[in-house]
């Protein structure tokens, strides 16, 4: 007899979207996932998320993933902390997809946006004036939340980002 399988993603609803949002919008860093040689490559990065929703790093171009976010790539961020105590996972996290949007010194929205980083990561300011740096936004295809044990929900971009 074939074993039936239980689909463990629940349907969506608004405290999963305001769970997934508050994990992106409180993500001091989280893990990039790109491909390099064809082979994944996952680094930690900074973040920072400004009132669009939509999460920002700054990055080196000397850095081994900015090349893949140059070229505009999908990558994988992974969001989410685990607490101070008792098991990592049943902590909230957040699998995002985005498509990297580089946001370089030619491109009219960098001061602004340069602006907002450094206001919120006022360590940056030492080096977001190097040659080498750029900013990368990631606007969200969709997710996977795990908002902990049996609470696992599949949201889509417009889940993702606040209304407005």
């Amino acid at each position: 007899m074939a074993e039936r399988t239980t689909d463990p993603i629940r349907p969506t609803d608004d405290d999963a979207r305001a769970l997934a949002q508050g994990l992106m919008r409180d993500a001091a860093f989280g893990a990039l996932g790109t491909l390099r040689d064809g082979a994944p490559l996952v680094t930690r990065i900074a973040l920072f998320c400004p009132e669009d929703g939509v999460p920002v790093t700054l990055v080196s171009r000397l850095s081994a993933h900015t090349g893949a976010l140059l070229e505009g790539a999908r990558v994988s961020l992974l969001l989410g902390e685990p607490g101070a105590k008792g098991d990592p996972l049943t902590h909230p996290r957040l699998s995002m997809q985005a498509l990297a949007d580089p946001v370089t010194r030619n491109d009219a929205r960098f001061e602004a946006l340069a602006g907002a980083y450094v206001a919120a990561r006022p360590k940056s300011k030492l080096y977001i004036g190097f040659a080498d740096f750029l900013l990368v936004r990631f606007p969200p295809e969709g997710a996977l939340l795990n908002g902990g044990f049996g609470a696992a929900f599949r949201l889509t971009a417009e889940d993702l980002l606040p209304e407005g």
